[in-house]
């Protein structure tokens, strides 16, 4: 798996919702049915230029990204079982045409479980937004007792990692669980079972050891790029010090701003920062997130080629009997739910409560949702007496 730099990439614009309220629909009521921009980097400016008339990130439609990654929620109502009921019969009108094109995985199980009768099924997941509700204090995104042991009996059941853009530590650190594989930073730091040999595909793995001592394979293919890394986030650690609400995270292999905190009148001056402190930094890219700026390193790598990397290291990759799944919220997770499309053998889940469009084939409204399927993919396992028990992380 070729793994390639450039000198310029897009800007990943999260899809703009087609509604933005959150739906109290159940799922269970609804039938299965199956059915960015660019910017420049090229002109030099100073870094810690005080932003002025801010025509930079309005130009290049920075503003406009921020805006419609991070949708405003309408007032809701709630009924007795604490459901959130919009009084909107327009939004419930757009939110039951999207379920015709991304129905409930639960509605539809029975459907996977025929595609993955006889077949190995693989489960990848994100972890914010999917494992663990979306939260103001990124520190404090932690997965319910429930859910971590329904994951830990998944991957009981069938191989399981987690692709997350956290640092791989940080996210094996709130989740846990030493059963599954771990991903970070997007997929750009990978940790998987020491092999006696490997193929040309992983001829830049080194050998190393996982939190249990035990030998492992690592694979990092932005490595290159740490120094560069750690002088961006001390940068945009001071440059934003006086904005009150940010918050900036270092990822290993990318780095974070997030704004979910700060008044809306102060996005422009933390666009225009990071938009001045990447024009010295070419190889370097701008994603965006819900209420978050990612700048990580422009190379050919993504969680899409970290799902098909770590199928491959698995030994799962061109099989005929293997059914990947993969379940994210975010707008990165759009890379592995097209790489499953594509080849048409896996399915992508997409946790969503508001309509927008996806590469994924199924949806579920929320992490509860998330834990409910996970559930019912445990109960098959236990159900059927011939399937296959997962390999050991050794």
């Amino acid at each position: 798996m070729d793994v390639k730099s450039t000198q310029s990439s897009p800007v990943v614009a999260d899809p703009s919702p087609l509604n933005k309220s959150r739906l109290g629909i159940r799922t269970s009521l609804l039938p299965c049915s199956q059915s960015g921009q660019s910017f420049s980097t090229s002109t030099p400016t100073l870094p810690r230029k005080k932003p002025g008339k801010l025509d930079d990130v309005r130009s290049n439609g920075w503003l406009d990204s921020m805006k419609s990654s991070s949708p405003p929620r309408k007032k809701s109502l709630k009924d007795s079982n604490s459901a959130d009921v919009i009084s909107d019969d327009e939004d419930i009108i757009a939110y039951l045409s999207w379920l015709l094109k991304y129905p409930s995985a639960l509605n539809c199980f029975q459907t996977i479980v025929d595609r993955a009768s006889n077949r190995k099924l693989v489960v990848f997941l994100d972890y914010d937004g999917t494992l663990s509700p979306i939260v103001d204090d990124p520190d404090r995104a932690f997965m319910s007792i429930d859910m971590r042991s329904v994951v830990r009996s998944v991957a009981k059941n069938f191989p399981t990692a987690i692709i997350s853009g956290r640092s791989r530590d940080k996210v094996y650190d709130l989740v846990g669980l030493s059963e599954l594989y771990y991903a970070g930073s997007h997929g750009m730091d990978i940790i998987f079972p020491a092999k006696d040999t490997l193929s040309e595909n992983h001829l830049r793995c080194v050998k190393s050891t996982d939190q249990s001592g035990k030998e492992v394979n690592l694979f990092q293919p932005a490595s290159e790029f740490l120094p560069m890394i750690n002088e961006v986030f001390k940068k945009f650690v001071e440059i934003t010090k006086d904005i009150k609400g940010s918050k900036v995270e270092n990822h290993k292999f990318c780095v974070s701003v997030h704004y979910r905190n700060v008044d809306e009148n102060s996005w422009p001056v933390i666009a225009q920062h990071v938009h001045d402190i990447l024009n010295d930094y070419p190889r370097l890219r701008l994603t965006h997130g819900r209420k978050v700026l990612e700048v990580r390193p422009v190379i050919d790598w993504d969680k899409g080629k970290a799902v098909e990397f770590l199928l491959e290291s698995l030994g799962f990759s061109n099989r005929n009997d293997v059914l990947p799944i993969y379940i994210g919220d975010d707008r990165t997770d759009e890379d592995a739910f097209k790489v499953l499309r594509k080849k048409n053998d896996g399915y992508g889940i997409l946790v969503s409560a508001v309509p927008k469009e996806s590469n994924a084939c199924f949806s579920l409204r929320d992490t509860l949702e998330v834990q409910e399927f996970l559930e019912a993919l445990v109960r098959m396992a236990e159900d059927d007496g011939n399937i296959e028990e997962a390999p050991a992380n050794d």
